[in-house]
């Protein structure tokens, strides 16, 4: 199967769903790490290939520089999950994000805020070059 931009964007609105329904089942208020529990289970229930906690190396000119940057999920290998339960979504998080996708080459990422009324009006998504060079459909 050739992985594309269509493809892509496919898998993220079914993650969003799955999202969306731990937040009905759950809604804002918890800790993010019962989020992340529940929405892993709404993943893998889904058919989807979850990892979690995934580290992040960090390569300069070849030379890996070991890590301290952890992803919180890693969907089918291709979309990163940066996972929050707060009242305000600052600039950092997204930074945090934009770093992970830089970093491991992948297409493409979604912030996910559990701590709000309706998911879908908190969601950011970010897309990288990578995303750019797949083809359309």
């Amino acid at each position: 199967m050739q992985i594309t931009r269509k493809y892509i964007n496919e898998l993220s609105y079914k993650i969003v769903g799955c999202a969306i329904e731990v937040h009905k089942q759950l809604c804002p208020g918890l800790l993010e790490s019962v989020y992340e529990t529940c929405f892993v289970d709404e993943l893998n229930s889904n058919g989807f290939y979850v990892q979690r906690q995934v580290p992040v190396p960090i390569i300069n000119k070849g030379k890996d520089l070991g890590t301290n940057l952890i992803l919180d999920l890693l969907v089918n290998d291709f979309i990163i999950i940066e996972l929050k339960a707060v009242e305000v979504i600052i600039p950092v998080y997204k930074a945090q994000l934009l770093s992970y996708l830089k970093l491991t080459g992948k297409p493409k990422g979604l912030l996910i805020n559990f701590h709000c009324e309706n998911i879908k009006d908190h969601l950011v998504p970010l897309v990288t070059e990578e995303f750019a060079k797949l083809p359309d459909s």
